[in-house]
């Protein structure tokens, strides 16, 4: 029984200790304007807050109050927010924190973030606190004055327009802070407003160059339409705001990646601080970072940006995901653009068209042998009188005639034989140019996949070299903190000038298989392209039902059978084989003519037709008793030809005629025994690379992995 009593007393005290530790903090939230993206913000705050704060106190936030940068209704807010339940007020926006900023006295722990740009702070360096009861700042080295100077080593621009919300001017010195920047500066800027969640397009017509330091609150579709006036405009773009805005499609930013959650970090912290029960005068008003300039390559391709190899060390890169707009002069290509364009623009096919346009004339040519031959003739002619004297006007001394001859042929071995060899013959240069445009095409498929596999590398490498900057930063901060000696920083070091070079390379090797494509497409070598990326089980690729394909690929029953029908089908479709078809019936047909061929007659018909115009001088008239020859005569006559001996050539002929046969029958098993031995080898490289995909996906699941663990630890 004392064992019993004694348990119930633990566990009434547990349960009451825990009842007196646990309490309930609240926390109100003061914005200026609610939007989708500071709602994700929000979440992600309250998400690190809870965190930090942990299981012994309950937090409770309240739903942000919005003044919709109105200064009464800011102070309205404030004044409720401290009338209610709130423990702990966050405020952010700059509508907040001038209006809270004009209070004397505190009489809620107050946190000022968001807006506190150091451009218009006058705390002395050595101050570290806000020193003033129940209140503190957090400020940021962000700088709009810094930016532009970065923004200016970036991009030399020589009038810059700076886009800020309509109302901001009026709130805050922006005039003044530009004009005491540029008052040394050969750069000017002016001031572009954006009113109602759109900027005027005209106002981008004077200027080379923005800086965006407002659209945190524009919509999604407001944003994504302000991003694609900028960069229609070709004109270099810069934010104050984050990477996010690049992602999206803004050119470059000077803010660093890991700003937001260092930010949050440092807002839990002090609320857990405040919670433990330090007064928020006494907590560090600063959070330092170091700035770093991101740019977004696909903008700076889209604008035309001149990308120079040195800013790869000291600047990362970011693909983004906005759409592209490709220029006049830019073009991105899908695989089916690729194919298309190479069967009609690709010069070596259209030479290998014209030699099919070439044997479609000989087609005519031997088919010509069958048309009538006809022929007209003019003459004069001067005979020696004495000989026309006594030629009884048979031979005038000045005469003048004209004469139409006629050849038609009615039937010819050899012109029969000689068209169906020319139609076999233009059959098969017809197979010749299938040949070469499958082979154009095959090229033109690996030249686009080669392209897509160097864009994913120059993307890797990219990646690898801002992974190593990463790891450089780490390095040097644990060296400055002497957790570590300096051979890390120097082998970082070392190997960001290896994966720079590595990146170079890439980039480089990209675009010569661009280079590539341009020539298979007819394209001048100066066209900017891009190809857009393919997936198995998408697009044109979805219908052809790859998954079925590896199914069966990988049972070794149903293989066989497969590379047996795949072979069959070869045979049929095969370019080469119908090619050689075509000659051997040829060849055969040649050989026919040459053997029992040359035993039948050819038959024409000719004819004649004689007119004299003139006879003068002696012997123009017959003798009397000589009859006059008529001015005007013709002739019809029926020609029957059969060689009997052409020096052996019909026999010779006809040896090389089967000669030929012989060769192209060899040829042919030959090609077909090649064809087993590519397609087998064609599965079996599938197989392979079937194989290294999935061995690949599982070393990148476990890079990953361990590259996550290496750098947890490394930190």
């Amino acid at each position: 029984m004392k064992h019993i009593t004694l348990l119930l007393c633990i566990v009434f005290s547990m349960v009451f200790g825990y009842a007196q530790t646990n309490k309930t903090v609240t926390i109100g939230v003061l914005t200026d304007k609610s939007t989708a993206r500071t709602q994700v913000l929000f979440q992600q705050m309250k998400k690190e807050i809870t965190a930090v704060i942990g299981q012994d106190v309950t937090v409770r936030f309240k739903q942000p109050l919005e003044n919709q940068f109105n200064f009464p209704e800011a102070k309205k807010n404030y004044e409720k927010m401290v009338a209610g339940d709130a423990d702990i007020i966050l405020a952010f926006g700059v509508v907040n924190n001038l209006v809270i900023n004009k209070i004397k006295q505190y009489a809620k722990p107050t946190i000022l973030f968001g807006s506190v740009n150091s451009d218009f702070t006058d705390f002395p360096k050595e101050q570290k606190t806000s020193e003033i009861p129940n209140i503190t700042y957090l400020i940021t080295p962000f700088s709009y004055t810094k930016d532009l100077e970065a923004f200016h080593s970036l991009y030399e621009y020589d009038h810059v327009g700076i886009i800020v919300d309509e109302f901001l001017p009026e709130i805050l010195p922006l005039q003044s802070l530009f004009d005491t920047h540029f008052s040394d500066k050969e750069a000017t800027y002016s001031l572009l407003p954006i009113k109602e969640g759109k900027l005027n397009p005209s106002s981008l017509n004077e200027v080379d160059a923005v800086y965006l330091i407002s659209g945190f609150y524009l919509q999604e579709t407001q944003f994504g339409e302000l991003v694609t006036t900028i960069n229609k405009n070709k004109i270099p773009s810069f934010s104050a705001n984050s990477i996010a805005d690049v992602e999206r499609g803004i050119l470059a930013t000077n803010q660093p990646e890991t700003n937001i959650d260092r930010f949050f970090r440092r807002i839990a912290l002090n609320v857990e601080s405040i919670i433990s029960g330090v007064n928020p005068s006494d907590l560090p008003i600063f959070v330092d970072y170091k700035n770093k300039l991101t740019v977004n390559y696909r903008t700076a391709d889209e604008i035309g940006f001149p990308m120079r190899y040195s800013m790869l060390s000291s600047v990362d890169f970011v693909e983004g995901s906005q759409e592209i707009h490709p220029g006049p002069n830019q073009k991105s290509y899908t695989i089916t653009d690729i194919l298309n364009g190479v069967v009609e623009k690709n010069l070596s096919l259209e030479a290998a068209r014209k030699e099919v346009a070439l044997s479609e004339q000989d087609v005519k040519l031997a088919k010509s042998n069958f048309l009538p031959n006809v022929v007209a003739s003019a003459s004069g002619a001067y005979v020696d009188p004495e000989l026309a004297k006594v030629s009884n006007g048979q031979r005038p001394e000045l005469s003048t005639s004209a004469n139409i001859g006629l050849e038609q042929v009615i039937y010819s071995e050899g012109a029969n034989a000689n068209i169906k060899i020319q139609k076999n013959l233009q059959k098969a240069q017809q197979e010749v140019y299938n040949a070469e445009e499958l082979d154009a095409i095959l090229n033109a498929s690996a030249s686009y996949f080669n392209a897509l596999i160097l864009k994913t590398n120059v993307r890797i490498q990219n990646q690898n070299l801002q992974v190593t900057k990463k790891n450089l930063q780490i390095a040097q901060q644990n060296f400055e903190t002497g957790a570590s000696g300096k051979s890390d920083v120097l082998r970082l070091q070392s190997q960001l000038a290896q994966n720079t070079q590595s990146l170079i390379n890439a980039g480089n090797s990209l675009q010569q298989a661009f280079n590539a494509i341009n020539q298979l497409m007819n394209n001048p070598m100066s066209t900017k392209i891009d190809v857009m990326d393919a997936g198995i089980a998408n697009g044109i690729f979805k219908n052809y039902r790859y998954e079925e394909f590896q199914e069966i690929l990988d049972s070794p029953q149903l293989r066989p059978a497969f590379i047996e029908f795949l072979i069959e089908e070869a045979k049929t479709n095969s370019p080469e084989l119908k090619n050689l078809g075509y000659n051997l019936d040829a060849t055969q047909i040649n050989y026919k003519l040459n053997n029992l061929g040359r035993l039948i007659p050819t038959v024409a018909l000719q004819g004649n037709y004689n007119i004299t115009f003139s006879r003068s001088g002696e012997g123009a008239s017959p003798p009397t008793g000589f009859p006059m020859l008529p001015d005007n005569y013709y002739n019809i006559g029926l020609n029957i030809s059969l060689p009997i001996f052409q020096r052996n050539e019909r026999n010779i002929n006809k040896q090389i005629a089967k000669i030929q046969e012989d060769q192209l029958l060899i040829q042919k098993d030959n090609i077909t025994l090649d064809l087993d031995k590519r397609l087998n080898d064609m599965v079996l490289n599938v197989i392979n690379q079937i194989a290294n995909i999935e061995i690949s996906k599982e070393a990148e699941r476990t890079a990953e992995e361990s590259l996550s663990l290496s750098q947890n630890a490394y930190k």
